[in-house]
């Protein structure tokens, strides 16, 4: 995956964007001739009319299923970032419903797509588009030091909590609570310039976060350079929780793991 990702964003960086945009190359790379059905009453996208902080931006995502099917994996799509393939969750047992938020740097005004697809292979797709003030948030300059970064990369904070998002599609709170997840890492894009020294700092991001619930399984999110620095993700989980095991990599090869556990009652 990384290394898909890796040639996707080098072909979009150099390529001059139809009148369409981004989003007819990146479909045919991800999906080539697959049918990509409506998301209405599928897939809801929350995202701002225009981004308060580019570097910075709560996307969030609510999928249920239709009557039947089940939800294996949802794709974020931010079309015009130079990683456009911003974030994808890959659930290890499909769900009827699932939700998550993220915090994420946009890049410069951009369509968004998002797709879920069914454990059995149909594809719903969704869509909007997010202003921004631009301030390129891709190659700003880190809101960190980078040398002091490093001294508590790979750092994670765990929140098990009762569900607050408001729900864009009837019902899909029931029996679910929120994983609150915080990650200390620059989420270097390759892109910024230390400014001591003019060098550009070499792309080191968070590549996957691997996420048990009570010793299983349950799903794994594979990042990019769109990832916020310190980023922080929110994701949906069983309401009979009782702990949870996260393992995050970056691209650098750095593990780093983090646990929760709540006192049974």
């Amino acid at each position: 995956m990384r290394l898909f990702l890796t040639a996707l964003f080098l072909t979009l960086a150099t390529s001059v964007l139809a009148d369409e945009g981004s989003w007819p190359d990146i479909r045919a790379m991800l999906y080539e001739d697959r049918m990509l059905h409506p998301g209405a009453g599928v897939v809801a996208l929350d995202a701002p009319y225009r981004t308060e902080t580019d570097a910075r931006t709560v996307i969030g995502v609510t999928v249920a299923a239709p009557t039947g099917l089940r939800i294996a994996s949802v794709t974020l799509v931010l079309d015009e970032n130079p990683m456009p393939v911003s974030a994808v969750i890959r659930l290890t047992d499909p769900l009827p419903r699932f939700r998550f938020d993220a915090t994420l740097r946009i890049n410069g005004p951009t369509p968004i797509h998002v797709i879920a697809e069914t454990a059995d292979a149909q594809l719903f797709v969704t869509d909007g588009f997010v202003k921004t003030s631009g301030q390129g948030a891709c190659a700003a300059p880190p809101g960190t030091d980078p040398e002091l970064a490093m001294e508590t990369l790979g750092e994670m904070v765990i929140g098990i909590g009762n569900a607050t998002a408001a729900d864009p599609l009837a019902g899909l709170t029931g029996g679910e609570m929120d994983l609150a997840l915080g990650i200390s890492h620059p989420s270097h894009s390759g892109m910024q310039m230390d400014q001591i020294t003019l060098l550009f700092i070499p792309m080191r991001y968070v590549e996957t976060v691997e996420i048990d619930l009570d010793g299983k399984s349950y799903a794994e999110v594979t990042g990019s350079i769109s990832l916020s620095e310190n980023p922080e993700l929110t994701l949906s989980i069983p309401s009979a929780t009782r702990g949870v095991d996260v393992t995050m990599t970056d691209t650098d090869g750095t593990v780093s793991h983090a646990s929760n556990r709540l006192a049974d009652y």
